[in-house]
């Protein structure tokens, strides 16, 4: 069952979102992308408060995500990315990305904070972070 409303078409908008933002991470990488987006949505606080679908999320701005800008981000879904994307919205969560919010590519080692948001933990070339539970209770 779905955490968040998704049609087909929000599936491969999140799919491509995934796929530009982590592929260089492999699935694990591109699964914790659609943990933080689904997060945002699920939220409804700081940042990301009246974010209510994919296309919300995705096409935020500011505070977005980088990859709708880029044309990358614009390719076909492939099926593998696809059923990612179900994963993600269907509720899978993955550490470090199981209650992010934010993640980021450092040059070197991840900080302690990002924002004053607490670092979760590394996953090969980005470093997710995660609001306190009273600060966001829906994505804990």
């Amino acid at each position: 069952m779905a955490v968040i409303k998704a049609n087909s078409e929000d599936v491969r908008t999140l799919a491509r979102l995934m796929r530009a933002e982590a592929e260089e991470d492999g699935e694990s990488g591109m699964l914790m992308v659609g943990n933080v987006g689904v997060n945002r949505i699920l939220g409804n606080c700081l940042d990301f408060r009246n974010i209510r679908n994919v296309n919300d999320m995705v096409f935020q701005s500011p505070g977005g995500f980088e990859a709708p800008q880029k044309g990358y981000f614009y390719q076909r879904a492939r099926e593998s990315d696809i059923r990612l994307a179900r994963r993600a919205i269907a509720g899978e969560r993955t550490r470090p990305a199981t209650n992010a919010l934010w993640f980021f590519r450092p040059v070197g080692d991840c900080p302690a904070t990002w924002y004053d948001q607490q670092n979760t933990g590394r996953y090969k070339a980005h470093c997710f972070f995660a609001p306190a539970s009273g600060e966001c209770p829906a994505v804990y």
